[in-house]
């Protein structure tokens, strides 16, 4: 009965309805001629992310996603989809950070566009799941430093 319990915890926080929401509105695309091109992977679990950018300026102008990752990492990456469209790199670098340090240490979860990061908080009881979880941001990042320096 105990174990029971303990898992249907684990899938209120980890797995809640908000979270699962966001898993159905990923399609995996392309773009036809990115500024910058990043794929990240997850050694401990194998999920990974491929994101292309285009730029106006400094900022995403538009990003495309492929992702093969659990519930989690699906969940980050449609938060960055939904609100990456102009911005700068200092805004990701800082969601990144943020989302680490609330994964990784006693941190706040990210704020500003990427606020409802907040919602995988639960996220850092599980270990197992930072890394999918950031994969997300550490190729937007990526990408678009790519992006910039040409």
């Amino acid at each position: 009965m105990q174990i029971n319990a303990y898992i249907g915890a684990v899938i209120d926080d980890l797995y809640n309805g908000e979270i699962l929401a966001l898993t159905a509105t990923l399609r995996n695309a392309h773009l036809d001629a990115p500024d910058g091109t990043s794929r990240k992977v997850s050694k401990l679990c194998g999920s990974w992310l491929e994101i292309d950018v285009t730029l106006d300026g400094d900022k995403v102008a538009d990003a495309a996603l492929r992702v093969q990752a659990c519930a989690l990492g699906q969940a980050s990456a449609a938060i960055l989809k939904e609100s990456i469209e102009g911005a700068s790199l200092d805004e990701l670098k800082n969601a990144r950070d943020a989302l680490r340090d609330m994964l990784k240490a006693d941190g706040e979860p990210p704020t500003g566009r990427f606020e409802k990061l907040k919602l995988l908080k639960g996220v850092k009881a599980y270990p197992a799941r930072h890394t999918s979880t950031l994969l997300a941001f550490e190729a937007a990042v990526e990408a678009l430093e790519m992006a910039l320096s040409e």
